[in-house]
């Protein structure tokens, strides 16, 4: 990838936008390559960078189908079950613990109730 311009926070020129900006107005990159970057600095870290796409050539966000809600609720539903005692814990499991968390700290429980 050739070298791309860079711009300061809140300066890229109009008709540039990130991700977040193009899905904000009901569009997507499309397939198009990136044609900028925008860092934002922070104190004594390195600074955040977003890459930017054209607005023009972005392309409409596709449609949800039944087909794809179903398997986003299928994928999220497997998210928040619990492999170990197999109940849905009611928010996304942690990676960390890898299972729910009175299955994790078993002794919390008694001690809560």
């Amino acid at each position: 990838m050739a070298s791309l311009p860079i711009y300061t926070w809140r300066l890229a020129p109009d008709g540039l936008a990130t991700r977040r900006q193009l899905r904000a107005k009901g569009l997507r990159p499309g397939g198009q390559d990136v044609v900028a970057q925008i860092e934002r600095p922070r104190y004594r870290r390195s600074p955040l960078v977003a890459y930017l796409y054209r607005i023009e050539a972005a392309k409409p966000v596709r449609p949800m189908t039944p087909a794809r809600q179903a398997a986003l609720d299928k994928a999220n539903r497997a998210r928040r079950t619990c492999p170990q005692c197999l109940r849905d814990a009611g928010y996304v499991i942690p990676a960390q613990l890898g299972v729910c968390v009175p299955c994790a700290y078993p002794d919390d429980e008694q001690r809560a109730a």
